[in-house]
């Protein structure tokens, strides 16, 4: 598969296109004023400790406090294992089991109200809810993954060489030996073959990364921030460039050079590929970005073949359907099931690069064009799979047959594309509706029968959005005579564009 990043950088914003074979599959966006939060370390303070939830609350110094689960400070080696094929040296496998058979701590026994706590961020705060935390801390190198609170070094399971294997971990018990440097390390796919000097780059790294922050986290007061990760643009070369890449596009000369001294740092074979955009014409317009971002907002997306699916997100899941759109189905029974089959497939595929690209998460619901051969159900939900393999978000999908749907569950771990681009709509509050012109006609004579007995002579003044001054004259002006016939006496309208549609004011006058 061919790639290409497309980076679009500002004093304020940056955005990064990934194209595989020349489609725009993932998004990242990043704004200055407001730069994520995910993989920081932070001095927290423990607000507070719910027992019954065996969690507790965290200040860090953000808008809302991080949520911390007690598995989440409790040690385990569940996730290294995951990484790990073979038996570790400090026998992790063993040490795990032993920690099995022991009562887990309960959250009341580890934090205290007060307590002074190092967290990283493992999630970003998403609408209501804070970040999800954790105190087992990851660092992601090019080559390495830092874990400096467990002693563990692990080797990616990628790997398949046992020879490539025990040389790494050979180059990595050494620099730990030499150096004192304590914590975990898991080696990644990327170190295969690579030289001692890179593996040794990345352990310097850390050992100085890590003694910084142990300084911060001496000499600052909580809740302050004691790591912020990199960039975007360095989250994204360390740990996406590969030999796939056939260019990577800047139309920022400083972020270009930036780039450029990276690239030769970790990958120099592809610093060739590094070009510098210097038209007028914005770089995203110009390889189609901005048109796939645009649509991505919207809900319905038109497939090739003339079908569609909509996509609708709601706090519970998102929900997705395919329609056969302009197609008719006039062919025979057998050929129509043939078109359905192909429809759904396109569809499927086109729905999970939506989904990459909207960076949608949770649980993801498919209702699909009913077929009524299982084999071509099967064939549809095998393509599912065979898409979601292309994504580096963890996923997993099941098929659902006694109702033709496929269920996916996504993991999320920062806001999708519409909720950082969009905002709530001020007038139907993101709910997508608002009430209709005859409703609002409806309530207001509605309120004006209910004020008419109390109404001493006085006349009325009735202030509405224009769009209902429009109606109460035109197809609502029956409603508009009997509003005057409640009150028996006129009623003088006044438009005002700065009331909401729904809204109106009634006033009596003198």
């Amino acid at each position: 598969m061919t790639k290409e990043m497309i980076i679009s950088s500002s004093a304020h914003e940056t955005r990064v296109a990934i194209l595989e074979e020349d489609l725009v599959a993932e998004i990242f966006i990043e704004r200055e004023r407001s730069r994520g939060v995910v993989g920081n370390l932070y001095k927290g303070r423990v607000s507070k400790v719910l027992p019954g939830m065996q969690s507790a609350f965290v200040d860090l110094g953000l808008e809302r406090d991080g949520f911390l689960y007690v598995t989440d400070v409790i040690a385990t080696f569940e996730e290294f294992d995951r990484l790990e094929t073979d038996e570790d040296a400090n026998g992790g496998r063993s040490n795990r089991r032993e920690r099995e058979k022991a009562p887990e701590p309960k959250i009341e026994e580890l934090l205290k109200e007060g307590q002074e706590i190092i967290v990283q961020v493992a999630k970003e705060p998403l609408g209501t809810k804070g970040a999800r935390l954790t105190s087992h801390a990851t660092m992601p190198g090019r080559f390495l993954v830092f874990m400096p609170t467990v002693d563990h070094v692990g080797v990616s399971r990628k790997i398949e060489s046992r020879e490539e294997r025990g040389r790494l971990r050979g180059i990595v018990r050494e620099f730990r030996e030499q150096h004192g440097f304590t914590g975990g390390v898991i080696i990644r796919t990327a170190a295969a073959g690579r030289p001692k000097d890179d593996i040794v780059s990345d352990l310097s790294y850390f050992h100085k990364v890590w003694t910084d922050i142990r300084q911060k986290s001496e000499t600052s007061r909580a809740p302050a921030v004691v790591y912020q990760e990199q960039s975007l643009v360095a989250k994204l070369l360390r740990d996406l460039l590969t030999e796939e890449f056939l260019t990577i596009r800047i139309d920022n000369p400083v972020e270009h050079k930036r780039v450029l001294e990276l690239i030769e740092r970790i990958m120099p074979s592809l610093a060739s590929k590094v070009k510098l955009y210097d038209k007028e014409y914005p770089i995203f317009e110009e390889y189609g970005v901005q048109a796939e971002i645009d649509k991505a907002l919207r809900s319905k997306v038109w497939l090739k073949s003339g079908g569609s699916i909509v996509i609708n997100q709601t706090e519970a899941l998102v929900a997705i359907d395919v329609n056969t759109g302009r197609y008719v189905g006039k062919k025979t029974a057998g050929r129509l099931e043939d078109t359905i089959l192909k429809t759904n497939l396109e569809a499927v595929k086109e729905i999970v690069r939506q989904i990459r690209l909207r960076d949608l998460g949770g649980i993801i619901v498919l209702d699909c064009i009913d077929m009524e051969d299982k084999k071509n159900r099967l064939k549809v939900f095998q393509t599912v799979e065979q898409e979601l393999r292309k994504d580096r978000s963890p996923s997993k999908a099941l098929q659902v047959s006694d109702f033709g749907l496929v269920i996916i569950t996504r993991k999320r771990v920062k806001q999708s594309l519409e909720r950082v681009l969009t905002e709530p709509c001020p007038y139907c509050a993101g709910s997508s509706v608002i009430k209709s012109t005859s409703t609002i006609c409806y309530e207001i004579l509605s309120e004006v029968k209910k004020i008419s007995g109390d109404l001493d002579g006085q006349s009325l003044v009735l202030r509405v959005n224009p769009d209902i001054a429009r109606a109460l004259r035109d197809e609502e002006r029956a409603v508009f005579k009997d509003l005057k016939q409640s009150v028996n006496r006129e009623i003088a309208i006044r438009p005002d564009t700065q009331l909401h549609h729904e809204q109106f004011d009634l006033m009596a006058i003198g």
